[in-house]
């Protein structure tokens, strides 16, 4: 987050612009979840002149964390513009919160990702997206959840998308006291390491674009480069896109050509991979 103040970091948009981002149609504050007096929430984006109705391919945005409990991260500025950039692309996004306060409930917050996946589906014609056409992107600490979509096959995911992401779990960090309410066992470390299921799943995983920030933590990268060792040992379908300059959250902190190309080539990636056709650069 280099020397910016939290307050602002909220607020930095992503970096690429497409014309018609501020008039994308937007649904905000959709309950798909509620657990006591807890409500789960997100927001929908859909091209501006998508007919009400129309079956539009998805992406689901899944936010980093962990998040204090009670967070709302949907309302950042970096997804507000990544929904916008996506409707702009011919596509409609969903941003949400869930319970991904603290490591040890990762699978808590895997439930509700998978809840929130099966209320967008449930609900899909009222929605005006298409059930069967959907694309999951992860960010930074949301990317052990890529394993949701590598341990069992959901054939309505068509592609995955992980901004420097965190892809392996199972090395604990010099020092780390295992135990605790909030610590995760090892065999849910396992159970989400993409890397560790990535070998597996290669014959029928969905496509896989991974986003590297080369001035990233250096734990964190172990976990990428783990990964990508796995898929390629595997012929697993990936496609690697490093930004050898970048910083964690490059695409709203570092406004440069390299940003810009690795955002391009991903809305070209998911308008592919969701059955849309190839547009011209704007």
């Amino acid at each position: 987050m280099a020397d910016i103040p939290f307050s602002d970091f909220v607020r930095l948009r992503v970096v690429l612009r497409r014309p018609g981002m501020e008039t994308a149609q937007v649904r905000r504050d959709l309950v798909y979840k509620s657990i006591g007096e807890t409500r789960l929430e997100a927001d929908l984006y859909r091209p501006e002149d998508a007919p009400a109705g129309e079956a539009v391919p998805l992406v689901v945005l899944v936010h980093g964390g962990p998040v204090p409990a009670g967070s709302r991260p949907q309302k950042m500025g970096a997804f507000i513009s990544t929904g916008q950039l996506l409707a702009a692309s011919g596509m409609a996004a969903i941003a949400f919160n869930y319970r991904f306060c603290a490591p040890g409930r990762l699978p808590v917050a895997a439930g509700d990702i998978l809840d929130l996946v099966d209320y967008v589906r449930s609900n899909a014609p009222a929605l005006g997206v298409d059930a069967e056409r959907m694309a999951l992107w992860f960010y930074s600490g949301g990317g052990p959840f890529l394993s949701l979509a590598l341990r069992d096959r959901l054939p309505f995911v068509k592609a995955l998308v992980a901004y420097y992401p965190i892809l392996d779990l199972r090395e604990r960090a010099p020092g780390e006291v295992r135990g605790g309410e909030e610590d995760l066992d090892d065999a849910n470390r396992a159970a989400f390491s993409p890397a560790w299921h990535i070998s597996a799943a290669a014959a029928w995983a969905p496509p896989v674009l991974i986003a590297r920030a080369g001035r990233d933590n250096p734990r964190l990268l172990g976990t990428v480069d783990r990964f990508v060792a796995a898929a390629l040992a595997s012929d697993a379908p990936l496609d690697l896109m490093n930004h050898a300059e970048g910083h964690h959250a490059f695409d709203i902190l570092d406004d440069d050509a390299r940003s810009r190309e690795i955002l391009t080539r991903t809305l070209g990636f998911l308008r592919e991979r969701l059955g849309l056709a190839p547009r011209p650069p704007a």
